[in-house]
């Protein structure tokens, strides 16, 4: 049996000097998450034909839905209480206090809006962003580590990757209990989604993948991992309903929500009428003859100049 890892480090990295402002790991993995996530779903849209600017365009309502999402979910579902004596108490972001079930549904409220703004299928840009999501779900618990919070329940003796908190636990570094790495183990799945993820879109193809497949691989996996993963988390001060947290009934929804997708795309998909992401070359090139009888005499003019 090995002795368990004694993680004591400070969450502070750096702190600015003319403004005593702190520099945490959390912070900056939240920075790398948004950073890398917003490549991948640059990459994604330009493979559906998409501008640069439509990408771009998403950044403001992504960052947005996902913090006060995040910070809204955290409220609601754990710390209400808190917000109601220090109102103010919103704003501190610094302070920790986000959920990632919130941040889930602020997410969705962005690219609702970003879709209704550019005319594009919610499902599509659902698919394009679910790698960004697998991204970010993964950095952030590697940015929860560094906190030492989120963390697991007390381990026994002879679990051989147990970690022990002494910030958590506001006890002297050889006191401190040992605990299952959860923050770990859910970054681990958010990178094996990630994995999943183009995996599923190598093989399906891009002209060929069933719209919402993606979106509905995400949600299946990543909330039916969370959900396991729960039973070995600590409880924060909460409500169990015949055993399971809030946080694992906060999970079921999703994860129903990406069964009856692939339900819906595999309903499709029998009956012949999937429909492609985007429309396959043949059908753009066809898109870009010209039209109408000006069009057809211009096209006529230029082909005899050429010869």
């Amino acid at each position: 049996m090995g002795a368990p890892l004694i993680w004591d480090k400070d969450p502070i990295l750096w702190t600015i000097p003319w403004v005593n402002w702190p520099i945490r790991y959390y912070g900056l993995f939240f920075a790398l998450a948004f950073l890398l996530g917003f490549q991948l779903f640059r990459w994604q849209i330009a493979r559906a034909q998409g501008s640069e600017d439509e990408a771009v365009s998403f950044i403001l309502p992504g960052f947005l839905g996902v913090l006060l999402g995040a910070r809204l979910g955290h409220i609601l579902f754990y710390n209400l209480d808190r917000f109601l004596q220090e109102p103010l108490w919103f704003f501190r972001f610094w302070e920790g206090g986000l959920a990632s079930h919130g941040a889930a549904v602020g997410l969705v409220a962005a690219l609702l809006f970003q879709a209704w703004r550019r005319k594009r299928p919610f499902w599509d840009l659902a698919d394009r962003f679910s790698f960004a999501a697998a991204t970010g779900a993964a950095l952030v618990r590697v940015g929860n580590f560094f906190n030492s919070e989120i963390v697991g329940r007390v381990a026994p003796p002879d679990f051989p990757f147990s970690v022990a908190f002494p910030r958590h636990d506001f006890l002297p570094p050889g006191l401190a209990p040992p605990r299952y790495p959860t923050q770990i183990a859910e970054s681990l799945l958010g990178f094996f989604v990630l994995g999943a993820l183009f995996l599923a879109d190598r093989l399906a193809g891009r002209e060929k993948r069933p719209r919402g497949l993606l979106a509905a691989l995400f949600l299946v996996l990543y909330f039916a991992g969370r959900f396991f993963i729960e039973f070995w988390k600590e409880r924060q001060n909460e409500w169990d309903i015949l055993y399971f947290s809030r946080g694992q009934l906060l999970s079921i929804a999703p994860f129903l929500l990406g069964i009856a997708l692939l339900i819906w795309i595999a309903c499709r998909s029998k009956k012949g009428i999937a429909r492609e992401p985007h429309p396959p070359r043949a059908s753009r090139a066809a898109l870009s003859k010209p039209q109408g009888r000006r069009g057809q005499k211009r096209a006529r003019r230029g082909r005899q100049r050429r010869r």
